[in-house]
């Protein structure tokens, strides 16, 4: 995790450092998102479920070349149901059908490329695609004692979206876990990462 604090400083330092010379704006966000997780090894059924975030969204463009870069700081909620009861380990406990969810800042960093070249057209719709790395910290959850949950992991998105009317922005992004979020206390080294899907509104300002 230092490691990750030194790299993000060292980007807002690029980041400040350019925007003389780049377009910087910033407004709210919010969306729903679809999580799931990923055991490495094949243990039980894992039902997705529905989560929420909303936060603060930064955007600077480079003029003329439609390259950027854009970050955010964002409460998420997120989780997943884990078919415990599948097992006997657990069932033997009582366990069964149990929810898992987390309460998580989170930081994307993200390079984008906007199209800005279509004679006009890109006032009122300019497509746009971006990735990067999602930095999470998890600030609560609910007691699933049967699991133990890491204080944060690290994540890689991509997704594409439209801006309209250069105020709105409408994006979906898929997230991959590269890092574990939970694992189990009874079995060792069964660990699982998150895989979420989003959608995001962005209000600039």
């Amino acid at each position: 995790m230092k490691r990750i604090f030194l790299s993000l400083v060292m980007l807002m330092s690029l980041i400040c450092g350019h925007q003389m010379s780049g377009q910087f704006r910033y407004g709210a966000t919010a969306g729903v998102d679809l999580t799931t997780l990923k055991f490495k090894q094949d243990l039980i059924s894992i039902d997705q479920s529905i989560g929420y975030e909303a936060g603060l969204q930064c955007e600077m463009m480079f003029p003329g070349i439609g390259f950027g870069i854009d970050f955010g700081l964002m409460y998420q909620q997120r989780g997943a149901t884990l078919n415990l009861g599948e097992k006997k380990i657990w069932a033997s406990q009582g366990y069964g059908r149990e929810r898992l969810y987390m309460h998580d800042l989170i930081i994307p960093i993200d390079l984008r490329f906007k199209w800005t070249r279509m004679d006009g057209f890109e006032d009122y719709l300019a497509p746009y695609v971006f990735g990067g790395p999602v930095i999470a910290f998890t600030v609560a959850h609910n007691h699933l004692d049967a699991m133990k949950n890491a204080s944060g992991n690290l994540g890689v998105q991509v997704g594409l979206g439209a801006e309209i009317l250069k105020k709105w922005q409408i994006q979906g992004s898929y997230m991959w876990g590269m890092t574990y979020s939970t694992q189990t206390k009874l079995l060792d080294n069964f660990s699982a990462q998150d895989r979420v899907w989003s959608v995001r509104v962005i209000r600039y300002f």
